[in-house]
């Protein structure tokens, strides 16, 4: 079975002992490691492996071939995208008419932005910049850009760069709704048997739960030059209790997320009865 998901530390925490046969009854995996822009356009294109990680912004292209799978995701409180500046702008709408650095178009963190702009930034943002994330903290550093959308371990880094937190957009978007923040879904090919795969999922988030040390040296690989209070750090807050099992606070924030962004012309709009595939 082919599998898709990003090199970050919360998602091979999660996979790895799925990955590794550490699962009983679970198939062995082919693994490919590609950030999250890319498996979004794996998913979209119908070409995509069988599961793979994607935001929950792409969801409304893919449901008709893929089903979202109730564990393996990234949701959470406290853990959402940041908005940075070098300073000089005191406050939202002052990025009206701004150049804005973004990670990806199709990202939940841009379409958190996006909902967040059009309540706060009176005239729109002049201009938005796609950019691979690990530049864009050193772009609004040297004054490329005029703010930037971050997301993952920027949340704990950004101070060593000088940089100005502007907003918090999982602070809003907890404030605003009450509802957890869904960043990443695990979907998988609607041909396959989506409560056996589901089930392997959890057992592999409960594994790593359990045996931490079992994954220890797989995170590290591939975690890059991330350092090791981070990468702890970062599956401290993406992997949770949502990560088992979405829940019925989970499905709520999946719900809102997607509907307040089709309200807003933003996606296309979902039939609420392809978010469950029970």
């Amino acid at each position: 079975m082919k599998i898709a998901f990003s090199p970050c530390p919360n998602d091979t925490f999660v996979f790895h002992a799925l990955v590794h046969g550490l699962v009983p009854g679970a198939p062995e995996f082919d693994v490919t490691f590609a950030d999250i822009d890319i498996t979004n356009g794996l998913a979209a294109s119908g070409q995509g492996p069988d599961v793979l990680k994607i935001s929950f912004a792409a969801l409304p292209w893919v449901l008709e071939e893929y089903a979202l799978l109730p564990c393996g995701g990234a949701l959470g409180r406290g853990c959402g995208p940041l908005v940075l500046t070098a300073g000089g702008i005191a406050g939202p709408q002052d990025l009206s008419g701004r150049k804005v650095a973004v990670p990806s178009e199709r990202s939940t963190a841009y379409l958190l932005f996006r909902l967040w702009a059009a309540a706060h930034i009176p005239g729109g943002i002049g201009e938005i910049v796609v950019m691979p994330f690990d530049e864009i903290m050193p772009a609004v550093q040297n004054g490329t850009i005029d703010a930037g959308l971050v997301i993952h371990e920027a949340r704990f880094t950004y101070p060593a760069y000088g940089l100005h937190l502007l907003a918090d957009l999982g602070n809003w978007w907890e404030t605003d709704t009450g509802l957890p923040i869904p960043l990443g879904a695990i979907i998988a090919r609607r041909s396959l048997d989506l409560e056996a795969l589901s089930g392997w999922i959890r057992e592999s988030v409960r594994y790593a739960w359990q045996h931490p040390e079992a994954s220890a040296e797989f995170v590290r690989s591939h975690a890059q030059e991330m350092a090791p209070e981070v990468t702890e750090a970062h599956i401290g807050l993406y992997v949770n209790d949502f990560t088992e099992d979405l829940g019925a606070d989970g499905y709520a924030a999946v719900h809102a997320l997607l509907d307040r962004a089709a309200r807003e012309g933003i996606v296309p709009a979902v039939n609420p009865e392809l978010l469950s595939f029970k």
